[in-house]
């Protein structure tokens, strides 16, 4: 489980495919922190430790989550958002995030706001999936690549986010553009609360 607050943008080092996986190799500040089988979330999604150098460390990204999530369309050089799992006796200074990306999303527009900034994100709208809690809600919370965010102007199928200097610095929100794919994690609350109506 996570929080969506983001220790550190890290930077990919190497990618190697391995029949329909792909091996992710990344440099960070707390490498040496790190275990071999340790979860940590990669721009949203969950991924387990699998080696560890002085510097690096690599994890696997299996077929479904390249599918689901923008993982494969990293290069060497990119940033990725890290969070490493929530400790329990902590604060959950963002919302419950699970690492579980439900979709990608498309970057339709970013506007300055003397000082901050305006991000509007588009997406795939299914009826059924939106019936069991895959949408966004006004102030509700949305997980974008692994950062909690609090959403305006939700329409069936986008919405936007607004973002302060510290989070467009310290995340890979600066390289984010128009036409930019990005994770999307839906609110797992009310996921559970779509879910339940249905048994009404």
């Amino acid at each position: 489980m996570f929080s969506g607050i983001i220790e550190e943008a890290a930077q990919v080092v190497a990618l190697q495919t391995d029949k329909g996986n792909l091996h992710l190799t990344l440099k960070c500040s707390f490498v040496n922190e790190l275990k071999i089988d340790q979860s940590v979330a990669h721009n949203g999604v969950c991924l387990t430790v699998v080696s560890i150098t002085d510097d690096t460390y690599t994890v696997t990204a299996i077929k479904e989550t390249l599918e689901r999530s923008n993982l494969g369309k990293l290069a060497v050089g990119d940033k990725v958002n890290l969070e490493r799992s929530m400790i329990m006796n902590g604060r959950l200074d963002g919302h419950i995030v699970q690492g579980h990306v439900d979709q990608t999303a498309v970057c339709t527009d970013v506007k300055e706001a003397d000082g901050s900034w305006y991000y509007t994100f588009e997406y795939a709208f299914d009826k059924e999936m939106a019936q069991q809690g895959y949408m966004t809600v006004e102030k509700g919370s949305v997980c974008v690549n692994g950062v909690s965010l609090t959403v305006c102007n939700s329409q069936a199928n986008s919405f936007q986010v607004a973002i302060i200097p510290y989070t467009h610095d310290f995340t890979n929100f600066g390289q984010i553009v128009k036409g930019t794919v990005v994770n999307l994690e839906f609110d797992i609350v009310g996921k559970y609360i779509s879910k339940m109506m249905q048994f009404k």
